[in-house]
């Protein structure tokens, strides 16, 4: 049975958004984020990708491109005793009262 992002050949009626969005802030961050993490040998593509496989199916759905990077990212740095759970919620407090202003 294929997992929610394993979409390959599998018949759909939607069509293909192509339309560009312009980037929030937070999108660019993400970005950001995952480059250094691979420069500094922290993660890896492969490591990134099985963190977003690894979601929840409705999590993925609702998720955006990004916030799907978001959430791997969290997932390996925890998994990786990097940071915690906690430090990263912490620091997402802070960085939303940022973005907010």
């Amino acid at each position: 049975m294929p997992a929610v992002h394993d979409r390959g050949g599998l018949p759909t009626d939607q069509p293909i958004d192509r339309s560009e969005h312009e980037w929030a802030d937070w999108e660019y961050v993400a970005n950001a984020l995952v480059g250094v993490l691979r420069r500094h040998e922290v993660i890896n593509v492969d490591e990134l990708r099985r963190g977003i496989e690894a979601m929840v199916p409705a999590e993925y759905e609702s998720s955006s491109y990004y916030e799907r990077w978001s959430a791997s990212i969290e997932t390996l740095l925890v998994e990786k005793g990097v940071l915690t759970t906690a430090e990263i919620d912490a620091v997402a407090a802070r960085m939303d009262g940022l973005w907010r202003r």
